[in-house]
């Protein structure tokens, strides 16, 4: 049974951690586990670092999300203690440098030495966490991890800041806000928002873009310089907020536009800000692929819909299809909230993780 661990990372930090980092935090106290950090001064050597410091007893080892680097030290450690040694990656870096960015050739030394490496981390692990399915199995078939290693737990949301709210009235005054926030990087199908927003027929919608990224400026060059027509009410971009602020941007639309990408990668992600709307009540439009599964078609109404990824006819036509239904809105509101609470909350979620823990521990 755990009872303490230890989180261990360099830069690690309870309070401010990365939403999904947050989540599982939030899933572990609940389920009455003492958290303490860890964060050597340099990765490789962390063991070291700590057989110096002595950090507290604990019964594992947690190391987070894109931690990769701390894997070897940690795992040291862990050894030494004879406690297991849990990794939560979210990410592959092989992915996402060879097949999200192509920065290398899959055939190129780089690639190969790169593969070779992270595969050697995931080894390490007694335990592997996966946000989806797509990425357990990413992880088993390309990195090599033992199926009966993995535990699959959804990204969520922190229900402490991500709170339902009431869709604001429509009127004939008010056009139907969409929202998109995130990094603005491939796998979010920036140019299909674009392209989808440019041929968008209906009407008037306002699009809110938060975020920063490598794809933000020629987006807001695009969209801010093109003409304006009556369909598109106005278009406006935001730098990142505070999260308690990002919940209340969350709270002021009507739509949030999840991912269109196109890649391996995008095919397996279900993005932070998927659940997160879904959390606040916001029904969500984005692209149709295999991470969604059955569980995010179970809403009636529809509080999720699916376009084909990088499709920006396809986008700008559901845009255009709920704009014409704002009645419609407030049902698919709280639907989007239902959904969210009866299976992505954290209670459901911490039920599910602490019972598949337990079996592997």
């Amino acid at each position: 049974m755990l009872e303490h661990i230890l989180v261990w990372a360099r830069g690690a930090t309870l309070e401010n951690a990365y939403s999904r980092d947050r989540v599982v935090y939030r899933l572990l106290w609940q389920s009455g586990i003492r958290l303490s950090t860890f964060s050597p001064a340099i990765s490789a050597v962390g063991d070291l670092e700590a057989l110096l410091k002595r950090p507290p007893k604990v019964d594992a080892i947690w190391v987070p999300c894109f931690r990769q680097r701390d894997m070897a030290a940690a795992a040291r450690f862990a050894r030494r203690r004879h406690i297991p040694l849990i990794f939560d990656p979210l990410i592959s870096a092989y992915d996402k440098q060879v097949n999200e960015r192509a920065k290398f050739s899959a055939q190129s030394t780089q690639a190969k030495k790169l593969l070779a490496q992270e595969q050697a981390q995931f080894a390490l692990a007694d335990i592997l966490i996966a946000d989806t399915q797509g990425h357990a199995d990413y992880f088993h078939e390309v990195l090599g991890v033992a199926r009966d290693k993995i535990i699959v737990l959804p990204v969520g949301a922190d229900e402490s800041v991500f709170k339902y709210q009431p869709l604001r009235p429509m009127g004939d005054d008010r056009p139907l806000q969409v929202l998109f926030y995130g990094s603005f990087i491939g796998l979010h199908g920036v140019p299909t928002i674009v392209d989808a927003i440019r041929n968008y027929e209906g009407p008037a919608v306002a699009f809110h873009f938060i975020g920063t990224g490598p794809m933000r400026a020629d987006a807001e060059k695009t969209l801010t310089t093109m003409p304006s027509r009556a369909a598109i009410a106005s278009i406006r971009f935001e730098d990142w907020l505070d999260i308690q602020d990002l919940a209340g941007r969350i709270g002021e639309s009507d739509i949030v536009l999840g991912v269109f990408g196109k890649s391996g990668k995008a095919l397996r992600v279900v993005p932070n800000k998927v659940y997160q709307a879904l959390a606040i009540g916001r029904p969500v439009i984005t692209g149709d692929t295999p991470a969604f599964d059955d569980r995010f078609h179970a809403s009636t109404p529809t509080a999720i819909e699916f376009t084909p990824p990088g499709n920006p006819d396809a986008l700008a036509k559901q845009i255009g299809d709920w704009a014409r239904e704002p009645a419609a809105l407030e049902r698919r509101s709280l639907a989007a909230h239902a959904l969210f609470k009866t299976t992505f909350a954290e209670e459901p979620l911490r039920q599910n993780f602490m019972r598949s823990l337990s079996a592997l521990l």
